[in-house]
């Protein structure tokens, strides 16, 4: 090939790549951030597919996610939300208050959707319920109120409640000091003595459960935490071990094998983050978008764990379970 013909293909090469381009436009893609494994992370990711696909949006087809898991260790997140906005991403999911901050914290103009538990104008996330004013928007469960419920639930699937334990989260969040409080004040007003213990790692949260054994408590409720979601499998073989009855933030511990829990409905969460993800990519402004308040609750009781506790359940309990896992 002589130097004019290579000349030619250079330029006609050059002259063709941008028109395949524009034949085929990058899709929007949607940063997903999450502080779980995942692993842990399917039950929130399937119902915020099936919302979004409900808005009229599907995977591969008219729009893309690039997900980022800190697999447990908040000190992640804010790096993860940075390469999300490089990607560039035009839209950023954070399911958990720290998810939520982190993403805040990072841009103050690409739409953020949250999900959590906590009050969102008390975290700074929003102006208001009705007008949130900035870039962000999204689902509030109030999971803050139900460690009190839990506490309530505990005490009555227990002979004798006596000693409780409550094991905190070592890695503090924002939200941690607003459940921890729900929880003394609730135990306060029935006269509940409270064991206050804390799991950083899994060398704290083994330490944890033998002094829950050495102080002969009678159950444990396990606090808000995205890192007891990534160890699930470990903090529920921990009480079945030590045979200790526990309460756990979310359904997923249950269906492992925990005793019981009552949250918030995370699969409603979830499809409402999906659809107004939707309804943002479409062009709504997160700015004008009312935060959801969902307020369905579910109380999940394993059945056979139970049984292997040698605990009678109320039938008055087991007639108020949303499901009962035999």
């Amino acid at each position: 090939m002589n130097r004019r013909d290579l000349l030619g293909l250079i330029c006609g090469a050059a002259a063709v790549a941008p028109f395949a381009a524009m034949g085929e436009p990058a899709l929007p893609v949607i940063g997903y951030l999450s502080s779980r494994s995942a692993e842990a992370e399917t039950p929130n990711r399937t119902p915020f597919l099936e919302g979004l696909e409900q808005a009229g949006f599907v995977v591969a087809r008219n729009v893309a996610i690039e997900y980022r898991y800190a697999e447990g260790r908040l000190d992640r997140l804010p790096a993860l939300a940075a390469e999300l906005i490089e990607l560039p991403a035009v839209l950023l999911v954070a399911f958990g208050v720290t998810e939520a901050a982190a993403a805040k914290k990072a841009t103050a103009t690409i739409p953020i959707v949250f999900a959590l538990g906590f009050d969102p104008v008390q975290l700074g996330l929003v102006a208001s319920f009705n007008r949130p004013g900035g870039n962000a928007t999204g689902v509030h469960m109030f999971q803050a109120q139900t460690i009190s419920k839990r506490l309530e639930l505990l005490r009555e699937i227990l002979p004798r409640p006596g000693l409780i334990a409550y094991l905190l989260p070592g890695r503090r969040t924002s939200a941690a000091p607003v459940e921890l409080h729900q929880v003394e004040t609730s135990a306060q007003a029935v006269g509940q003595p409270i064991l206050v213990l804390q799991g950083h790692d899994e060398g704290e949260i083994d330490e944890a459960f033998a002094t829950m054994a050495e102080r002969q408590v009678s159950g444990v409720l396990c606090g808000a935490s995205t890192y007891f979601q990534v160890i699930a499998d470990k903090l529920v073989a921990l009480a079945a071990r030590y045979r200790i009855p526990a309460s756990y933030e979310w359904r997923e511990f249950v269906v492992a094998g925990g005793l019981m829990t009552y949250s918030a409905s995370r699969r409603e969460a979830m499809r409402l983050t999906g659809d107004y993800a939707g309804r943002i990519l479409k062009g709504a402004a997160p700015a004008v978008l009312p935060v959801i308040q969902s307020t369905r609750f579910e109380l999940v009781i394993n059945m056979k764990t139970a049984k292997a506790l040698g605990l009678t359940v109320p039938p008055a309990l087991l007639a108020r379970a949303d499901e009962i896992i035999e």
